[in-house]
Order: C-alpha cells, then structure tokens, then sequence
C-alpha cells in the first residue's frame, strides 16, 4: 500500500495495536463509530479473577461493549455496564472512568456453571438467564444520573445493544463483539483479548438522510412498525459490510484497527482518527474503603470484625483492605 493512499484513509501515522479505541467516519455512507481493540489490559482484568472459560468470556464481551459506549463521551465522568440476572452469571459490572480508565468483575454460581458446561448449553443467553442490562452515565455530583435500562432478550450482549439503541437512542446502530483466547509460544497460559465496532449511521452534515427507527425502533413489533419506512442505501451498506467482518479478524492480534477498517471500506472511504487509550485501572483505595467504613453504625462495623480487624476485599481488583476498628 502506497503513502498516499495510507493518507487518503487516514493512515498517515503509525497503526495502533492492542488496548485502544480507534474513533472512524464513514463520510460516504453517513456513518461513523469506534474500534476497540483489548489485549493485556482485558487479560489482566480476568485473569485476577481465575474466571471459567464461558465467565471470561462473557465478562470480556461486556467490558468491550462498555469501551465501545465509554469512550464516547465527552466529560468527566463514569460510565456503569450492570446486568442483574437469575442465571448463573447473576451480575455483570463493567466501570469506565473517563478518560480510558477500565474495571470489571462478575459473580457467578459454581455449581449452576457446571450444569450448563456439562449439558452444552452455556451459551451468554444460558449463563445470564432472565433479566436487565442497566447501562448508567454519571457526570458527577452536580449532574443528574442517566440510566437506560433494557431486557436482558437475545442470544448473544451484541443483540442486547442492538435493542437498546433501539429503544433507548432510536439511531441506527450495529454492534459487533469478539473475545478469544491467544497463545504464543514460551507464554505459561492463553491470553485473553477481545476487539469491538460500533456503527452509527449518524450524517456528518447534521442532517438526517432518513427518519428516526419507526414506533420504539422495534422492526419486529407490529404495533409500532411504521409501514412507510424505509432504510437509506448508505446505512444499509455500511451494515452489510461490517457484517463480513469474522470473529477471528476482530480478535486478531497480528491486524489493527485501521487495516480491519481499510479491510471493510477501503472502496467507500474510510478515515480514521488518533487513538484513544484504555488502561485497566481500579479507583479504590484505602481512604475511601475507610470513609465507607466509617459511614457504617458501630453494629455493624462490629459485625464486620475477624479476628481482631475488619477486612475489606474490592470486588474489581481484588486488593485486601485491613483496618484497626478502634479507628472508627
């Protein structure tokens, strides 16, 4: 590939690799979106925790959902990915601290896990069950909390953030998840990683160049439906083409951000724009397991006594918090 045509796409500078969210505009199609890509930081996240294969797996799909989302916004603030489930996998929670900052941890039944491994059904709509996907924004103290709040229905949290754009933010959205296990040679254990899109068909001119999703966005809901509607060209190909994209490309360590997207659009234009890092970073800290503390009756801190000290685990990082209950 020649410089000049590195240029015309975007690609004048060195190709990011693992760890990132890489913003993309489809200027020719009326479209926009990110790449994420998540190598050692996603790995570290599960690995802390030993999760089972179908756990990890899941848990990694909702942290690269959550950069897709978190690395949007444009203040200082968080962004909270929670689903609560009868399942097996019963809470999923995903932080995203702006700028890049990212957390995670799920909880899960052992015993219900193993049933599922053992039948060969633990599929993500088999391990979360019945429930909710809350996907919270909080802009800090002096700002109100925004909270959609969506049905856990589907098979797979890409269908789930499919109804959720839908009913929530009615623009057109297409969302694609990978999450894989890599292993190179003279490594102890496989690496987690994982790679994400999310397409929005959002005009660069602020225009819209076809109405809102009919009714609540629901195509399949016949009450709602709007007869009349009818998809522009330019979504409808910007989606088709992202659909070529395969599992195996996405989580591919050895193919970047941009050349997954020159791969996908080379022939409509693709331009890409300075990568946004994202870090596996925890906020907890001794100060503030001991103001939590604090805000407790004296009941129930000396309820929270073992052998002489209260101890506090952070559920995210797993780091051991130890405190004199004279203190308080």
């Amino acid at each position: 590939m020649s410089e000049s045509s590195l240029e015309q796409f975007g690609l004048d500078r060195p190709e990011s690799g693992d760890d990132v969210a890489v913003p993309f505009t489809l200027e020719n199609l009326d479209s926009r979106g990110r790449v994420v890509r998540l190598g050692d930081q996603l790995d570290t996240i599960i690995a802390r925790h030993g999760y089972p294969e179908p756990v990890a797996r899941l848990l990694g799909e909702a942290v690269t959902l959550a950069a897709l989302i978190g690395t949007s916004l444009k203040f200082e603030g968080r962004f909270i990915l929670q689903s609560r489930t009868d399942g097996p996998v019963s809470l999923l929670v995903v932080d995203f601290d702006t700028p890049d900052g990212l957390r995670a941890y799920a909880r899960y039944d052992q015993e219900a896990l193993t049933a599922l491994v053992e039948a060969g059904t633990a599929k993500p709509q088999d391990l979360l069950g019945k429930g909710v996907l809350a996907l919270t924004v909080d802009q800090g103290v002096h700002m109100d909390r925004y909270q959609g709040i969506v049905a856990l229905e589907g098979e797979s949290l890409e269908e789930v953030a499919h109804t959720y754009f839908m009913q929530s933010e009615q623009i057109p959205t297409r969302v694609r998840l990978a999450v894989a296990e890599h292993s190179e040679r003279g490594q102890s254990r496989p690496s987690w990683r994982a790679g994400g899109v999310l397409l929005q068909h959002l005009p660069e001119h602020g225009g819209a160049t076809m109405p809102d999703l009919p009714g609540d966005g629901d195509f399949d809901n016949d009450d709602m439906a709007d007869p009349d509607f009818i998809e522009d060209d330019h979504w409808t190909e910007a989606k088709a083409l992202l659909d070529t994209l395969s599992d195996a490309e996405l989580a591919d360590p050895g193919l970047s951000s941009e050349r997954l997207l020159f791969r996908l659009y080379h022939e409509t234009g693709v331009r890409v724009f300075e990568p946004q890092p994202l870090v596996e970073r925890c906020t907890c800290s001794a100060e503030r397991v001991e103001q939590m503390i604090n805000d407790f009756t004296p009941e129930d801190r000396e309820e929270m006594v073992v052998d002489g000290q209260i101890e506090v685990v952070c559920e995210f990082c797993s780091t051991h918090y130890h405190f004199n209950p004279n203190q308080f």
